[in-house]
């Protein structure tokens, strides 16, 4: 296949993955700077043009337990490979689009893309670097890569929105997805779980996609649809009927989709229920400062994504650091420090002022969350996929980003549905006063990163409860063992 050193094969494998994820999380927010362009390009009304965004987040968190579990049992590299292509193509098609509902159906069909082709690439990892330093290396790659993706991709719009006008934004993933495609049988094995029953669990994979499906819908259109609105609450309702449909199936199921032994495991549970709440308070972060820097301080596109570099390089530095530190003390310090970090940041972002200024509101709490980030990060990633055999890596890949994709829709929903309602009340009381429109963003945005930053707090106390400190000393074992070996 090639002659390459076997060693340097999986590193240079290993990079190739992380770029890949790194395109899929930067994709999320790519597209944020070049809304208005969008929207004067294709005539979206103000309604539809969130559904860019929308689109996109729904397809992934749906579809990506079910590419999970697909990546075990039809193969890892074959679901890597589709999904790339998947993802390229939709690019390709959502660049070249002449209407809003072309754009947004492109959008979704990207999302699923993303979700064929994220949780097989993290479980190729896993299945590459075997449980230990090499692995926790790896997975510091990984999660600086991506991490850095949702700041980088505020920069990389600003700059492509510019320069080259908002179809580059999705032009850009073509090469990248072609080139990925061609590159991975050569350096990438295939893998799947060999001992799995080969039959596939339509009924399971029916329900728990639409389930999650329509409770991302449910959360994302919240916000204009309203929290106690028919709509909101049917869907929601109808969401735990199907989930609730799925844990019934899966009970009896002689190949389930998700066969639950794997929730036997407490720190894999424990670092799940982590994850959907680092989703939750991290990613309506860079949603919020954004709009903070563009709506208050007057920062234009580009100078809003430069104003990212400091976080973003951050991460990288910060997650690099963990991989190493969870080597030698284990993953539940490290997450324990992160999610401590960003509770801090963001009560530190909610001191923000109207008349702030990027080195007195901005750049501190930016390297405070973001060391949070790569402490967090990281060590959860680790946490979800310790102990787990080979055969369950998929699944447990899919595990981990479904939680925190599902806990970042949540994050966004409810800290947009205070920050609004905190401004609304704000205006009402300034009874147009000068100055009042930017001072109740302000305020809007305080009261989302306070409740950030209590959900931080929340995220810490059940890391605590739940991720056992056996599991975290066990694999610092397994680290040594591997280095002396």
């Amino acid at each position: 296949m090639t002659s390459v050193n076997p060693d340097r094969r999986r590193w240079i494998a290993l990079a190739l993955l992380a770029m890949a994820q790194f395109v899929v999380v930067l994709d999320a927010s790519i597209v944020n700077v070049a809304l208005p362009s969008i929207g004067r390009g294709l005539h979206f009304s103000q309604d539809s043009l969130s559904w860019v965004v929308n689109a996109y987040v729904l397809t992934f968190g749906g579809f990506l337990l079910l590419g999970g579990r697909m990546a075990d049992l039809i193969g890892r590299r074959k679901m890597f490979i589709a999904g790339l292509i998947v993802f390229a193509l939709a690019s390709l098609a959502g660049g070249l689009a002449q209407s809003e509902g072309w754009l947004i159906a492109a959008r979704a069909v990207q999302g699923l893309g993303a979700a064929m082709l994220s949780p097989a690439a993290l479980s190729i990892v896993t299945t590459t670097f075997a449980e230990g330093a090499d692995r926790n290396k790896a997975l510091g790659v990984w999660g600086a890569v991506a991490g850095s993706g949702g700041a980088a991709g505020v920069l990389l719009g600003g700059v492509l929105t510019s320069g080259l006008g908002w179809r580059w934004v999705l032009f850009v993933n073509v090469p990248i997805g072609v080139i990925a495609a061609l590159l991975a049988p050569r350096l990438i094995d295939e893998s799947r779980a060999e001992a799995e029953q080969r039959n596939f669990d339509v009924a399971g994979a029916v329900s728990v996609t639409a389930g999650l499906s329509i409770l991302v819908y449910a959360l994302v259109d919240a916000q204009s649809a309203g929290w106690g609105s028919l709509q909101t609450v049917a869907l929601l309702a109808i969401s735990v009927l199907l989930l609730g449909a799925f844990v019934l199936i899966e009970s009896r199921a002689g190949a389930p989709l998700v066969p639950f032994r794997i929730f036997r495991q407490q720190t894999v549970a424990g670092a799940n229920v982590t994850g959907l709440l680092i989703g939750a308070s991290l990613f309506s972060m860079f949603f919020f400062v954004s709009l903070y820097m563009q709506q208050v301080l007057g920062y234009g596109p580009l100078k809003a994504g430069i104003s990212y570099l400091p976080l973003a390089g951050s991460i990288i530095l910060s997650a690099g650091i963990a991989s190493q530190l969870v080597t030698k003390i284990g993953f539940k310090p490290v997450l324990l420090v992160g999610l401590a970090l960003i509770a801090i940041g963001l009560v530190w972002f909610a001191q923000i002022s109207p008349d702030g200024s990027f080195a007195s509101d901005i750049l501190g709490p930016s390297l405070v969350a973001a060391v949070g980030l790569g402490f967090s990060f990281v060590p959860v990633t680790i946490a979800a996929v310790a102990g787990i055999s080979n055969r369950d890596q998929g699944l447990a890949s899919g595990l981990i980003n479904t939680s925190q994709q599902v806990g970042g829709a949540l994050g966004l929903a409810v800290l947009a549905t205070i920050a609004n309602s905190r401004t609304a009340s704000a205006l009402s009381d300034a009874h147009g006063a000068s100055g009042a429109g930017r001072s109740a963003l302000t305020d809007g945005f305080q009261s989302a990163f306070l409740t950030g930053a209590a959900l931080a707090v929340l995220g810490f106390v059940l890391a605590f409860l739940m991720i056992s400190r056996e599991d975290s000393r066990r694999h610092v074992e397994a680290a040594v063992a591997e280095s002396t070996a």
